[in-house]
């Protein structure tokens, strides 16, 4: 398992409230269990690679929460609901949902955010227009990252 998703996985556990959550691919196993403190704990029991795992998050989490808020005002950024990889077009030959510059509707589909192999439509929260794509295509997003600015 690799550490982006280990990232994910504890993000997940953090944002979501979930006291523990073990997840097995292949021979490896990974448990990573939220303490009273809400300082996650992290254990791997299989592998080794979750041994970094500690280490690693920390740091990279607390800039990545930090870093988008100045990238947008948040009263017109339409922000991740989730932790996952930003896509803007429905598949690798189609065109983007959206451009900058376009109209778009409350519930219009903006992007999809993958979490956990599983893709969801993400929906414009108002009507305006794309002024700015703040993600590039294929990158992860963080909970709450602006992904749009609508005007």
């Amino acid at each position: 398992m690799d550490l982006r998703k280990l990232k994910k996985l504890i993000d997940l556990v953090e944002e979501s409230g979930i006291a523990e959550i073990e997840v097995t691919e292949g021979e490896e196993k990974v448990r990573i269990t939220r303490s009273t403190t809400a300082q996650p704990v992290y254990a791997a029991p299989v592998h080794h690679v979750a041994a970094a795992a500690p280490a690693a998050p920390a740091p990279v989490a607390a800039p990545a929460a930090a870093a988008p808020a100045p990238a947008a005002d948040s009263a017109n950024a339409q922000k991740s609901p989730m932790v996952g990889t930003f896509y803007r077009a429905p598949s690798p030959s189609s065109p983007p949902f959206v451009e900058v510059g376009q109209s778009v509707k409350e519930g219009d589909t903006l992007c999809i955010i993958e979490a956990m192999k599983l893709m969801n439509e993400i929906e414009a929260e108002k009507s305006g227009v794309i002024k700015a794509i703040l993600v590039e295509n294929g990158q992860p997003v963080e909970y709450g990252e602006p992904l749009f600015v609508i005007e």
